[in-house]
């Protein structure tokens, strides 16, 4: 029997999708209210469209659903994963001692990061991007400066007497 006027069927609901209003994915017809995501049901257009087999998703459930798998691919810190879980993992995983939050080697945070160093003028800690050796000790950019008359300091017009800092 033919199609007088007719359109192609819509793939969720089945009712006739006419021209005007036809959006097509897969070779299959959607009325712009039907395409959208198999799971979060929001609204799809080509750029956001992922499909699998018969099934359209937007593209963030689509990966969750058939994308890779494990540490690293998109599921996020806070995600909740709903794979099963190896409850004998589990159990060794909490028979293990917590390890300790403090750092137990404080030497080598230091170390790294240059808190170490005190400013001596001001006592606080000097971090590498800051620092300045002078009279062989460090000191803070802003803190290196003339005893008496506190005029900032270079290499080529400092003099140390006693440990502190003074003009040439």
């Amino acid at each position: 029997m033919p199609n007088w006027g007719g359109g192609a069927k819509c793939a969720a609901c089945e009712k006739t999708v006419y021209h005007a209003e036809e959006i097509q994915c897969n070779g299959r017809s959607f009325h712009k209210p039907c395409f959208i995501c198999m799971t979060c049901r929001k609204g799809l257009d080509s750029t956001t469209v992922a499909a699998h087999e018969s099934e359209i998703y937007c593209k963030s459930c689509y990966g969750k659903k058939y994308g890779p798998k494990g540490y690293g691919y998109g599921q996020g810190a806070g995600a909740l994963s709903s794979d099963p879980v190896d409850n004998e993992q589990l159990q060794s995983q909490e028979s293990k001692p917590p390890r300790s939050s403090t750092n137990s080697n404080p030497g080598k945070f230091a170390q790294k990061f240059g808190s170490s160093d005190r400013c001596s003028r001001c006592s606080k800690a000097v971090y590498a991007a800051e620092k300045v050796m002078g009279a062989g000790k460090p000191w803070h950019k802003t803190c290196f400066r003339c005893l008496l008359c506190g005029k900032s300091l270079e290499s080529t017009t400092v003099t140390d007497k006693d440990g502190e800092l003074y003009c040439k």
